[in-house]
């Protein structure tokens, strides 16, 4: 009754799966052509669609190199090498033995008639024999083994795709963050130029009479809080060159002359492809994964089930004992043995039936496990581009708010400068417009950062030929 029960528990689970599957294909993602966002084929090399050489050379580098990633091969290989192992246990299995002892043994001898005398006596002795045995795998035990180790192997291949598509998304969010900090760093170099050109200006029309010691403080201030804003700034970008020179699999300090120089943030695409949510259990390699431990899964519970039959085997061996090496040969003397083995499960103390059970278990929690992967997808998918849109949407406004803010401030200049105003105004609209500019600044690096995560989440990037094992 128990088994019954767990076998209908796994088939509702399967309908469950299905029925996912199946509303998925029906689904569409947001997609908004104002925001470039269209529901066309996804490309896998996403990178190519900023045209930026060195995000390119660091994708292919990373790939290549990364120490994580080389682990993840390791596990693919010991996955597939279980296979083998697995595929064994069905072959005939032969061993061949040689044994050689000297041996020390006390006799009676024959002195005379009627007395008898104890004796050393000292032989060499040489064994040599085959034993084989062959399970006949009747009940699929090992065909089970064998594909439930198949699938594991398919598992740890599709998490190494995992970590190759996290890898190259890490590349490209940093390598966004590194840009753009570099582009806030200019906007402030340029903005301390600004402050120190109006803390000399200040000086020189207070010495005129025409400004106070109160506007010389504050022109002074003002200078000092934009120098204060570039040492974080600074270890920023060189937090980013470490993270992307560890990515690509070397020291710390390895990519600083190489990406210290400023460059312009990588443009991001006019179109985003998207495709379909149902071509996300195609693409994703984690819904692959989830997929493939449940079908290995779903062999262990054939395999464990098997246990309850009887195992049958051909077993046989061959001996031959003699006291000098050269009489080692099989011949009519030789002993054999060839037959048939059953092996029946008599009293197992209810091991079976609770292995079986377990197995079952851990189906069901991978299959529910398979279910939330594939919510999970989608949600990071639908939040990716939400958020790409929304970033899309306030770098627009502050796009426009910059334009605003420097005729605002060219407005105060002059005014100042035709004496109709004090300082203030002037300061004013200089601080707003470098927050504005840095705000700017960054919301372009999160646009690139947000492109890449949308690639990321769709699954772009795992079939790059150049690391396949």
């Amino acid at each position: 009754m128990k088994r019954q029960i767990c076998t209908t528990l796994l088939l509702l689970h399967a309908a469950a799966l299905l029925s996912q599957q199946a509303s998925i294909k029906t689904e569409s993602f947001t997609t908004s052509a104002e925001h470039g966002i269209v529901g066309a084929p996804v490309d896998a090399e996403w990178w190519r669609q900023f045209h930026d050489r060195e995000l390119e050379t660091l994708i292919v580098r990373a790939a290549k190199e990364n120490v994580n990633l080389r682990a993840a091969i390791s596990r693919v290989q010991q996955a597939r090498s279980n296979v083998y192992v697995a595929r064994a246990d069905g072959l005939p299995q032969i061993d061949a033995s040689v044994e050689a002892s000297r041996n020390r043994t006390r006799q009676l001898a024959a002195q005379s008639p009627t007395s008898y005398e104890i004796v050393p006596v000292e032989l060499n002795n040489f064994e040599g024999g085959v034993n084989f045995s062959w399970e006949l795998d009747v009940f699929g035990r090992i065909r089970n083994e064998v594909r439930a180790a198949k699938f594991d192997a398919l598992a740890a291949d599709e998490n190494r795709h995992d970590v190759l598509v996290s890898l190259l998304g890490d590349v490209g969010r940093y390598y966004a963050d590194l840009r753009g900090t570099q582009l806030r760093i200019d906007i402030a170099r340029k903005n301390i130029e600004i402050e120190q050109n109006i803390v000399e200006l200040t000086r020189s029309r207070t010495a005129a009479g025409l400004g106070t010691d109160f506007d010389v403080k504050q022109a002074e201030a003002q200078l000092d809080s934009v120098e204060a804003a570039v040492p974080p700034l600074e270890y920023t970008m060189r937090a980013d060159i470490h993270r992307l020179s560890v990515l690509t699999g070397q020291e710390p300090d390895a990519l600083t002359s190489e990406l210290l120089a400023s460059k312009p943030l990588p443009a991001t695409p006019p179109v985003i492809p998207v495709g379909l949510p149902s071509e996300l259990l195609k693409r994703r390699p984690d819904i692959r994964s989830a997929d493939a431990q449940l079908q290995a899964q779903m062999a262990r519970i054939g395999q464990a089930k098997a246990d309850y039959f009887p195992r049958f085997s051909l077993t046989g061996s061959a001996d031959r004992q003699n006291t000098q090496v050269r009489f080692l040969t099989f011949g009519a003397s030789s002993i054999y043995s060839i037959g048939p083995t059953i092996q029946v499960p008599v009293f197992q103390g209810g091991r079976i039936r609770a292995n079986v059970a377990l197995q079952k278990s851990r189906a069901v929690e991978l299959a529910n496990s398979y279910r939330n992967t594939i919510l999970n997808a989608l949600e990071e998918t639908q939040n990716a581009i939400e958020n790409y849109c929304r970033e899309q949407d306030r770098h627009e406004a502050l796009d426009a708010s910059d334009k605003d803010q420097q005729a605002a401030l060219e407005l105060a200049e002059v005014q100042y400068k035709a004496g109709l105003t004090n300082f203030l105004p002037v300061l004013d609209a200089e601080r707003q417009l470098y927050s504005i500019q840095d705000q700017l600044a960054t919301s372009s690096s999160m646009l690139v950062g947000d492109t890449v995560t949308i690639y990321r989440s769709l699954g772009g990037g795992w079939n790059v030929p150049s690391v396949q094992p």
